[in-house]
């Protein structure tokens, strides 16, 4: 299985780019470079960057100039993951609705290096209040916020829509999360065909 694994991130990783090259004003937190996260313990090594495809860090950049318009900011807290990181999420979770089995079908498209999860800042790099916090495996995690506050309905809408005007699909289950709405280039053919469409948001809103 580790083998396995090793293969798949081999063919998974393709061209990555850090992200903050490519804007350094994005504020980048990997959740999974240390403790606070679900599994407790850090599964990034130490100085490890946000890396993505090169459009996808490109997009980002697109998203930020978009969200500066309106005082706020990216906040990054993963992106190129790669399978063996995914396997211990899954071994800690088993919930298909958030983690992606590595072993079925493509995996987590952060493995493929065109997803990303991010969330908003203010202009001094402060987290603002959104529904929930990281890899938050409730309700508050839906991609359609139903909450009674106006204000993190506001943020969450913001950060969608931003992440659509620079070509982001969403994810049902997960505010935080993005996909390059054109993923499935990026995948080989055979992949792309088993895939299918991901479960995946358009903005379908004003903002």
């Amino acid at each position: 299985m580790a083998a396995l694994l090793v293969s798949l991130d081999a063919r998974a990783g393709g061209p990555l780019v850090d992200v903050q090259s490519v804007d350094p004003t994005i504020v980048v937190e990997l959740r999974y470079a240390g403790r606070n996260n679900l599994i407790g313990h850090p599964l990034y090594p130490s100085g490890t960057r946000a890396r993505a495809r090169p459009e996808v860090a490109s997009a980002l950049a697109v998203a930020q100039a978009f969200l500066r318009r309106y005082q706020c900011g990216l906040k990054i807290w993963d992106a190129y993951r790669p399978v063996t990181v995914q396997a211990e999420l899954w071994k800690a979770s088993r919930n298909s609705d958030y983690v992606a089995n590595p072993g079925i079908g493509v995996g987590s498209l952060h493995s493929w290096g065109i997803a990303v999860d991010a969330t908003l800042v203010d202009t001094w790099g402060r987290p603002v209040l959104m529904p929930s916090d990281f890899d938050d495996f409730t309700p508050a995690a839906m991609w359609r916020y139903a909450g009674s506050s106006a204000e993190i309905r506001a943020h969450v809408r913001l950060l969608q829509y931003a992440m659509y005007k620079a070509g982001f699909w969403g994810l049902r289950t997960e505010w935080w999360h993005f996909t390059i709405a054109d993923w499935q280039k990026y995948l080989p053919p055979e992949k792309a065909k088993i895939a299918g469409k991901v479960l995946g948001t358009r903005w379908d809103g004003r903002l």
